[in-house]
């Protein structure tokens, strides 16, 4: 009998999406997505796609087959049961990212998106993995930092607070917890410069996507099994909230990336949306200025806040010899 890996292969669906990208990844059952670089001005990546469900499939075992959390699975696709598709139903696979607006290079969070970016020195690629990220009264911090220590195999040293926690809710932890498959630290570990915060495995793959952690930054292990060896000690990491993203494709067009907000406290946040994305576009007034913009558009999609990249405008055109020329920025 094929195995369920087996059966997803053919069931993959490209969609139809009206986007010209720089650049397209493979899409194959992995847990992370490796996107070509190849402009420096590059802002857009990967590609949207759909799945065709089995009879079993949740969207918890369809994104750790394909390199997406929970909550983006859910945000992308919010008219479906996330514990049973139904077989023949397309679960769309949010894989289309813009990148986020910040300095590439080491490693990138963006809490909003549960999802962190990897861009190694060659500078020619990035590597784009799903994190859980710190929960209510343990959110995450917002900063810039780099890799202090690196450890496989390593045990864990649960804090007094946590200890305290967990013996408040009948579960006593020890001193240490020794490298296993009981230790929630996983398989690799790596330190941040900023006390108690760390990047590691897991022994929890459902928390992946979602707001669980004590402020750390949870991987699958597969992922942190890839991630690791390729980061030096000292890669600088920003960690960022950013919930709007704004890219131009290659023809000039503006799409807008509308994730759920989250407060300083990692939770949902009453931001106003439609001010906090006209803000951004006024700070990208020289890209603005080069599209004719769908304000119906843009409000949809900060309302949606399915994690998707939608165009929310069109490249100008002018005549030049009586041709019409598309406007690239």
């Amino acid at each position: 009998m094929a195995s369920k890996m087996q059966r997803l292969i053919p069931s993959i669906r490209r969609a139809l999406i009206p986007v010209a990208v720089w650049a397209f990844a493979v899409v194959t059952p992995a847990t992370a997505f490796e996107h070509p670089l190849r402009s420096e001005g590059q802002e857009l990546v990967g590609e949207l796609y759909t799945v065709t469900a089995d009879y079993e499939d949740t969207f918890a075992e369809l994104g750790g087959a394909h390199g997406f959390g929970y909550l983006e699975m859910l945000a992308a696709n919010p008219t479906m049961d996330p514990w049973l598709p139904g077989v023949g139903a397309e679960v769309v696979m949010p894989g289309l990212h813009v990148l986020p607006d910040a300095p590439r290079t080491g490693i990138v969070i963006n809490l909003p998106e549960y999802r962190l970016y990897y861009y190694p020195p060659e500078g020619d690629r990035v590597l784009t993995y799903p994190v859980g990220i710190g929960r209510q009264g343990w959110s995450s911090p917002i900063g810039e930092t780099r890799v202090l220590r690196k450890e496989a195999n390593p045990a864990w040293y649960p804090p007094q607070s946590i200890r305290e926690e967990h013996a408040a809710a009948g579960d006593p932890l020890p001193a240490v917890v020794p490298p296993g498959p009981d230790n929630p630290m996983g398989p690799f570990k790596m330190n941040l410069a900023m006390s108690g915060y760390v990047i590691h495995g897991t022994n929890k793959n459902f928390g992946i996507g979602m707001r669980v952690s004590h402020g750390c930054f949870r991987m699958r292990n597969q992922d942190i099994t890839s991630l690791f060896p390729q980061i030096p000690l000292n890669t600088p990491v920003r960690i960022i909230n950013q919930p709007f993203k704004l890219a131009l494709d290659a023809n000039g067009d503006l799409f807008l990336e509308a994730h759920t907000p989250l407060d300083e406290h990692g939770m949902p946040s009453t931001l106003d949306r439609q001010a906090a994305v006209q803000a951004l576009l006024e700070q990208r007034a020289n890209v603005v200025a080069g599209v004719v913009l769908d304000w119906q558009a843009i409000r949809d999609v900060a309302f949606a806040e399915e994690g998707i990249p939608r165009r929310i405008g069109t490249a100008k055109v002018s005549q030049a010899s009586g041709e019409e020329v598309r406007v690239y920025w």
